[in-house]
């Protein structure tokens, strides 16, 4: 049974879905005015995991995660650099998906756009309108909070607490200082194409409008999960509530989950804070796979407080692991010829690692918790270690205790099993391939240099990919 702190109780609840064997999940996307940055990577290799889990225990999975393809932060960015918003949008969309890919995570059924949903929108802003949840102030449409009795009890923060630390839109005119843009009246500077006709004058969506119409659009009402980070629950979370409730008379989503900040020297990540780290100047120096293995490191719900240490304690970590791996397949490779009749796994090893892997499962069961399970993987790669160093050697055992870890592997995107390790390359060239990847991190070309010629030597040549160095037999080897 999988259990789930949802962000709206505030406590651990048993997961099960609202109808049949499919989650509906619906994740908050990016604004796609600037280049994707290590926030995006935690929050979108935490939901990443929860889906792979809720797949691994049987569930049917349609994912929707959208895109805020029009934003006065688009806008702006287009204008500074002398482009169309629709160009800006999709030149980080596109460094988005290859982030995202580098980092293993699996893609979204659905990747909704706001610029695709415009009349959506407008219908959903006349239903509301219609129930005098919202109102028309010149050309702007906001919505009355006061239409929603229940406003607030996501977040369950007092209306005084909300009004002070609220992102609210200055217009002297409204109802109510919270209540918030459904639909924003072009100004003179607005570029055409982030402007669209509507009932109430040229203009285009307000924030919190989009998302309500894409998750209820794709997923229907009442769905199961809807997640984002942890400085979304006020107010964009909030607002969601209130304008989708109010419109369907249903309640929106049934579980909230959000992921913990990403902090550094403890405090949040900012450019206004001189902190930020893009994935870009992250991946020149550490494979995205060690920035995965970092993120996991932690779990989904506490702050993740940014080093480099932590990032080379990684690397160390899973170079280990592949280490053992690559040994281990290495040796399998080398006996198996010859120990034919060894090839079934030793009772307690069988146990042992069957053991294990339901350990593993069960961690993840309980609230994605990634720390433990990522210690469970390792203290059966430590066994495994026992196995191939003792005098006599099972390989039915190394073999079995492989599988174990192969299924743990797979389940948090790890990808410790790569095509280097298919190879049964030997320990000695993996080594060579780790120094040079640090070498080029450096920026020692060199020393990287110097390491390709050495990796020839051994029999083998590197294909520098976007996902990494791939070690290939050298032609006639």
């Amino acid at each position: 049974m999988i259990k789930i702190y949802n962000t709206f109780s505030g406590t651990v609840e048993p997961f099960a879905p609202g109808e049949g064997n499919t989650v509906r999940m619906y994740v908050c996307g990016i604004t796609p005015y600037d280049v994707c940055h290590l926030g995006h990577a935690r929050c979108y290799v935490a939901f990443d995991i929860i889906r792979r889990v809720l797949k691994a225990e049987g569930y049917n999975v349609r994912f929707v995660q959208n895109f805020t393809d029009v934003d006065d932060k688009i806008i702006a960015r287009a204008r500074e650099k002398g482009q169309t918003t629709t160009e800006i949008a999709r030149q980080n969309i596109d460094d988005f998906f290859n982030k995202m890919d580098a980092l293993g995570i699996q893609r979204a059924e659905v990747y909704p756009r706001v610029t695709e949903h415009i009349p959506d929108i407008q219908n959903l802003i006349r239903r509301l309108i219609e129930i005098k949840a919202a109102y028309v102030l010149g050309g702007d449409v906001y919505y009355s909070i006061k239409a929603f009795p229940q406003y607030g009890k996501l977040s369950k923060r007092p209306l005084e607490e909300m009004q002070a630390g609220a992102r609210v839109d200055v217009n002297k005119d409204k109802h109510d200082p919270l209540d918030f843009a459904l639909w924003k009246a072009a100004k003179p500077e607005d570029p055409p194409e982030a402007l669209w006709d509507s009932p109430w004058g040229r203009g285009r969506p307000g924030w919190h409008i989009e998302c309500s119409v894409m998750a209820l659009k794709h997923l229907g009402p009442k769905f199961d999960i809807h997640g984002g980070g942890l400085d979304l629950i006020f107010p964009h979370h909030e607002n969601e509530i209130a304008q989708s409730e109010a419109a369907t008379g249903a309640p929106f989503a049934r579980v909230w989950i959000h992921n913990g900040f990403v902090t550094v020297n403890k405090e949040k990540m900012s450019k206004s804070l001189g902190n930020f780290f893009s994935l870009s100047d992250i991946f020149e120096r550490f494979h995205p796979a060690v920035v995965r293995y970092m993120l996991l490191t932690v779990h989904y719900r506490s702050p993740l407080n940014f080093s480099e240490d932590l990032l080379q304690q990684s690397r160390e970590a899973r170079a280990n692991l592949m280490d053992t791996i690559a040994r281990a397949t290495f040796l399998i490779r080398k006996q198996s010829r010859v120990m034919e009749s060894a090839d079934k796994p030793a009772p307690e090893e069988f146990v042992t690692t069957q053991k294990a892997v339901e350990e593993f499962r069960e961690a993840l069961r309980d609230d994605f918790n990634t720390p433990e399970a990522l210690g469970v993987l390792h203290q059966l790669a430590g066994q495994l270690e026992k196995e191939f160093s003792g005098n006599q050697v099972q390989i039915g055992s190394v073999r079995c205790i492989l599988d174990g870890l192969k299924e743990m592997s797979h389940l948090l995107g790890l990808d410790l099993f790569s095509f280097m390790q298919s190879l049964f390359i030997s320990p000695e060239v993996t080594e060579l391939s780790n120094r040079r990847e640090e070498a080029r991190g450096r920026k020692d070309w060199k020393e990287a240099d110097r390491l390709r010629q050495a990796i020839l030597e051994h029999g083998y040549t590197v294909e520098d990919t976007p996902q990494g160095p791939r070690l290939l037999p050298r032609a006639g080897s």
